[in-house]
C-alpha cells in the first residue's frame, strides 16, 4: 500500500492549527524537530495533566487528505495543517491499517503507527460542527473515528511534500488501531 505525502506541518507553540512548511525534520524517537508535540513522554495538554510521564505515542499525527473532500461535501473547509496534523497524506487508507505498521517515507524517515486520533471539542471551536463529521458511529454503534492516525518516529529523516510513503505491514495476526 502506498500513497503521497501532500503538506507537512507544525508548530512549536501550543496552538489548534499548525502552518505548512517546506519540510520537517523528523527526529528518531522524538517527533517533528521543533514542534510542540515532540519529546520522549506525552505534551498534549491533557495527558501532562494526567500523567506527564507516559511514553508519548502521538510524536507525528498523519491525516488522509480525502478526510478534506468528505467533511467540504458537508460544507466545511479544512486545508492542511487546519486540525493540527503534521503530515497530511493522500492515496494511502490510514484508518484501516494496523497497530505497528511501518510507513516508510521518502529516503529515509520511518514511522510506526501506534493508534487512532481522539478528536476533542476544539475541533468544534474550529469549526461548529466538525466534531461530528470526523467522529461517528458504525451501523453496530461502535465509534468511528476519521481524524487521523498518530506514530511514533523509529528513523529520523527530512519529510517533504511529494514524498513516497510505502506501508510495511506487521505480523500477523494484525490488531486494529484504536484510540491514543
Amino acid at each position: 500500500m502506498n500513497g503521497t505525502v501532500t503538506a507537512v506541518s507544525s508548530n512549536g507553540e501550543y496552538s489548534f492549527t499548525k502552518p505548512n512548511r517546506a519540510s520537517i525534520t523528523l527526529l528518531t524517537g522524538l517527533g517533528v524537530e521543533g514542534d510542540v508535540h515532540a519529546g520522549v513522554t506525552v505534551k498534549h495538554r491533557s495527558r501532562v495533566a494526567q500523567d506527564p510521564t507516559q511514553p508519548n505515542l502521538r510524536q507525528v499525527h498523519l491525516i488522509h487528505e480525502e478526510l478534506f473532500a468528505e467533511v467540504g461535501a458537508e460544507g466545511f473547509k479544512v486545508l492542511p495543517g487546519d486540525l493540527g496534523e503534521n503530515i497530511t497524506t493522500r492515496g494511502i487508507d490510514l484508518l484501516a491499517l494496523p497497530v505497528g505498521t511501518l510507513l516508510r517515507i521518502g529516503d529515509e524517515a520511518v514511522l510506526e503507527l501506534t493508534g487512532l486520533r481522539n478528536p476533542c471539542l476544539q475541533i468544534d471551536h474550529f469549526q461548529n460542527g466538525l466534531l461530528k463529521q470526523v467522529v461517528g458511529r458504525d451501523e453496530a454503534g461502535n465509534i468511528i473515528r476519521k481524524a487521523g492516525v498518530m506514530s511514533v518516529v523509529r528513523e529520523g529523516g527530512t519529510v517533504r511534500p511529494g514524498d513516497l510513503i510505502q506501508a510495511e505491514l506487521p505480523a500477523e495476526p494484525h490488531r486494529p488501531l484504536e484510540r491514543v
